[in-house]
């Protein structure tokens, strides 16, 4: 008797384990019998009951899903080649639909591939670059280039936003019927492929240096203008000091001529005493050491010496 309990034991909670299970609060569920799916999606958390081991359940996310794509080269309207890099979120909105469309997330993701890269290039290519890199007809930002050098921004007629939706209501049409519903798609990134970003840095490169030496010009056409005002202050100021110098040593001139003919005016001692030192400051700026002076007996130097012994 008690072998055959425990056998029925183990029978009864496989039995019972095969037919119970729990949805999670990110979950949500169909039961498939014989790989039909039966009775209606369980959308709701909690504890559940099916037919064990004829009856299977599959969990499938309630949560937001990411769907990450990779990089593809595109051509724009006007002939322009970009990388074009983007994602989107979705979510499953029906998973009977899900289940029997599409079986798994890995044949989601499969699809949702297929999807949004072709809409994506349906996109890109009805419209211009400039279309695709810019969202508004902003106004540029004053910098220190001139009005001259500043590049005039074209206007855009619809922009990176209004494509991106286009390419998040196409996607949804075509995943409608699928169980999923994409969520939003966004640009991660958006760049020139190698050639055309080489050109582009090239004409950047080119512009800058352009501006740079305009720049360098007015610099040194300044530096000129400058160093032209400083020599022509530096003129006059030496042309007015000589002036005043000129002024102040004929002043000077004049009042020593007004001091020599009073001196002549005085007395004959006086007078003679001016001539002799007059002399001596003469043969003083005339002769040097190594010079010998002969002296005849009218000279003055030789009448002030004999004049001098006499005294």
């Amino acid at each position: 008797m008690n072998k055959l309990l425990i056998p029925l034991i183990i029978l009864v909670a496989l039995v019972l384990f095969n037919s119970v299970y729990i949805v999670q609060e990110p979950h949500q569920a169909i039961i498939t019998q014989f790989g039909k799916p039966v009775g209606d999606p369980i959308m709701t958390p909690g504890l559940n009951f099916k037919i064990p081991f004829i009856q299977k359940v599959h969990r499938f996310e309630k949560r937001f899903l990411e769907w990450d794509g990779d990089p593809n080269q595109l051509p724009t309207r006007d002939k322009r080649f970009i990388w074009v890099n983007n994602y989107a979120r979705w979510r499953i909105t029906d998973p009977l639909l899900y289940f029997q469309r599409l079986n798994n997330e890995r044949g989601a993701m499969t699809r949702l591939d297929d999807i949004l890269d072709g809409e994506t290039r349906n996109a890109i290519a009805k419209y211009d670059l400039v279309e695709v890199v810019r969202s508004t007809n902003r106004v540029p930002m004053e910098t220190e280039v001139d009005a001259e050098d500043e590049v005039t921004m074209e206007d855009i007629e619809y922009g990176r936003d209004v494509i991106r939706l286009e390419i998040l209501a196409n996607a949804q049409k075509r995943t409608s019927d699928l169980g999923i519903e994409i969520l939003d798609v966004e640009f991660k990134r958006i760049n020139y492929v190698a050639e055309v970003q080489r050109k582009v840095y090239e004409r950047m490169i080119s512009e800058r240096q352009r501006i740079a030496e305009r720049f360098t010009s007015e610099g040194q056409g300044e530096a000129f203008r400058i160093r032209g005002e400083k020599d022509r202050e530096l003129l006059r100021i030496r042309s007015e000091a000589y002036k005043t110098a000129q002024e102040i040593k004929g002043n000077a001139d004049a009042e020593a001529t007004n001091i020599y003919a009073k001196a002549y005016n005085r007395s004959a001692d006086t007078r003679s005493f001016y001539e002799f030192l007059q002399t001596m400051e003469a043969y003083k700026t005339t002769l040097d050491k190594e010079s010998s002076l002969v002296l005849s007996t009218d000279s003055d130097f030789y009448r002030f010496l004999k004049t001098g012994d006499s005294q």
